[in-house]
């Protein structure tokens, strides 16, 4: 399984099947427990990602990292991944063709590693996916689709403008991890 996750890592570093990839210092693969249960998907890298070739390690990682301590979860535990794995100029919301170029990367991350909830941070990832449009009306909401369980909460990065979603994401974790905990129950 390792080979395989390596194999979609080196397709993603040297991938130039969009724009994107004419504006990245390194593309960034998904990253973490190949074994998951829970899997994180966000947008695209930021600049810290962008600079570094790893996802959710600048200001909205360590918010997400505080919100996993929290709700009692490791980055050793979980996968996280970007619907979009180059970042966007001037860290714009990625495009409907830059997604699309992504696309298959996601879909090979989550065959492989099988996780039993995908959690879908912000609107771009839940537009992506599921076709919504508002994460904060829908946030905490278990989705069922084409076999995936799909838990959705806000983007950590949403915290750098808005402090209060802060206590937000972390009810949202609790509860993520409770719903894992029911799952792995019954």
């Amino acid at each position: 399984m390792i080979s395989k996750i390596e194999k979609i890592r080196q397709q993603v570093i040297v991938c130039k099947k969009c724009e994107l990839c004419k504006y990245r210092t390194n593309a960034v693969p998904g990253k973490g427990n190949f074994n998951a249960d829970l899997f994180f998907i966000g947008e695209a890298p930021g600049r810290s990602e962008d600079r570094l070739g790893e996802p959710f390690v600048g200001v909205a990682g360590k918010k997400l990292s505080i919100a996993f301590e929290h709700a009692g979860i490791s980055r050793d535990e979980v996968y996280i991944t970007n619907v979009v794995k180059c970042r966007p100029p001037k860290n714009r919301v990625p495009k409907e063709d830059e997604e699309k170029a992504c696309q298959k990367y996601l879909k090979s991350e989550i065959d492989l590693i099988k996780p039993k909830i995908i959690c879908i941070m912000g609107n771009t990832a839940y537009r992506s996916l599921l076709g919504g449009n508002n994460i904060l009306k829908n946030r905490g909401k278990i989705i069922k689709k084409n076999g995936n369980l799909y838990f959705l909460s806000v983007h950590p990065a949403a915290i750098i403008y808005n402090q209060a979603l802060m206590s937000t994401l972390k009810k949202d974790m609790k509860s993520l991890v409770k719903t894992l905990n029911r799952l792995n129950e019954g």
